[in-house]
C-alpha cells in the first residue's frame, strides 16, 4: 500500500514539475526518442542550476534515481524531492561505498541512475576538474549512457531547452579499472553533453 501511494505522489509531483517546466519554462524537449524504453541507463548532463535535476526527471519518460549531495537533504523542500523520486545521497569529497553499492543495485536491476560529471553547478566555469563517476558506473555496470545538453532557464534566457543524445555504449570496457580509460570515457561524455548545449 506504502509502495502505491508513493507511486501516485511521485505521478503527481512529476505532473506538477512538468506543467512548471511547460508553462513558466516554455520547457523544449528534444531527442526523446533517443532514450533507451527499458534496460539500465546512466543520465548525465550539464549542471548550471538547481532546476536541472527537475527537469531531467520530468521529460525523460524513465524513472530515475539521482545521485545527490547530503547536504540538500536539510532543506525540506529539496528533501521532500528526494524521497518521492528515491535520490541517492552521497558524502562529498570521500568515497561513499554505500552510495555506489545503492547506485549499481538499481543499475542491476535495469533501472536508471543520473549524475552530474561537473559534480557540482558551473563546474566547468569553476574550473573543478571533471568527476569519473559517470565512466566508474558505465564501465561496471555495462549501462548505457544518455548524454543531455541544457540550456536557458536564466533570467536572461527564461526559455529552458534539454536536449537528449544518442546512448553511448562502453561495454567494451566493462571492468576496467584503468584511470586512463575512465578519464577518456569522463571527457568523451562531457564533449557530448557540451555539443548538445549549443
Amino acid at each position: 500500500m506504502k509502495r502505491i501511494m508513493k507511486d501516485i505522489i511521485k505521478w503527481i509531483v512529476r505532473g506538477a514539475i512538468y506543467l512548471w517546466c511547460k508553462i513558466y519554462f516554455k520547457a523544449e524537449i528534444i531527442g526523446i526518442e533517443n532514450i533507451p524504453k527499458e534496460g539500465a541507463v546512466i543520465f548525465c548532463g550539464n549542471h548550471r542550476t538547481y532546476l536541472d535535476p527537475p527537469l531531467m526527471v520530468c521529460t525523460a519518460k524513465r524513472d530515475m534515481r539521482f545521485l545527490a549531495k547530503e547536504e540538500l537533504a536539510k532543506n525540506p523542500f529539496l528533501n521532500f524531492l528526494g524521497w518521492v523520486f528515491e535520490a541517492i545521497l552521497v558524502k562529498r569529497d570521500e568515497k561513499d561505498v554505500t552510495a555506489i553499492k545503492e547506485s549499481l543495485k538499481t543499475l542491476k536491476n535495469d533501472q536508471c541512475i543520473a549524475l552530474f560529471p561537473e559534480g557540482t553547478r558551473n563546474g566547468l566555469e569553476k574550473g573543478e576538474k571533471l568527476k569519473d563517476g559517470v565512466a566508474f558506473f558505465a564501465v561496471r555496470s555495462g549501462a548505457k549512457v544518455v548524454p543531455c545538453g541544457i540550456k536557458g532557464g536564466t533570467k536572461e534566457n527564461r526559455k529552458v531547452t534539454i536536449t537528449y543524445g544518442k546512448p553511448l555504449d562502453y561495454s567494451q570496457y566493462k571492468g576496467s579499472k584503468d584511470k586512463e580509460v575512465l578519464d577518456k570515457i569522463t571527457n568523451e561524455i562531457m564533449e557530448n553533453i557540451i555539443e548538445l548545449t549549443k
